[in-house]
């Protein structure tokens, strides 16, 4: 995926980064690769951590070390460092979810006021920061 710039900043939810590691663009939305190819790209440490848990159930068959490191190289992917007090803070906020994981990374999002790339439907009918 080409990158244009960086105008920007912008969260990766966790199934949108599982499919730029399976180079799955098509199944973004023009709106949501038109935000990754021109804005600084971070994901919280949270989406490693569901990473991780999906590794371990079998539904992905790579663990987070290798999809994020591989991420940095081809796009600029970072992950981003906040205070894991004021993520926590911000996630009791977040009551129209009980994914813990969605909670979090949502949380994180807001707390850096990126937008944050995701298909999740109820993520984006209650987030304003969530773009797809």
């Amino acid at each position: 995926m080409a990158r244009t710039g960086k105008p920007g900043l912008i969260h990766l939810d966790t199934h949108i980064v599982c499919w730029l590691y399976e180079a799955r663009l098509d199944l973004l939305s023009d709106a949501s690769r038109a935000a990754i190819e021109q804005g600084r790209l971070l994901v919280s440490p949270i989406v490693g951590l569901e990473l991780q848990y999906l590794h371990e159930i079998g539904r992905i068959s790579r663990g987070p070390g290798a999809i994020l490191s591989a991420l940095a190289a081809e796009i600029g992917l970072a992950v981003d460092q906040p205070p894991l007090a004021a993520i926590a803070d911000r996630a009791r906020e977040l009551s129209w979810t009980r994914d813990p994981f969605d909670r979090l990374i949502v949380a994180n999002a807001l707390h850096t006021g990126g937008r944050l790339v995701t298909k999740d439907a109820l993520i984006r009918k209650h987030c304003k920061a969530a773009l797809w």
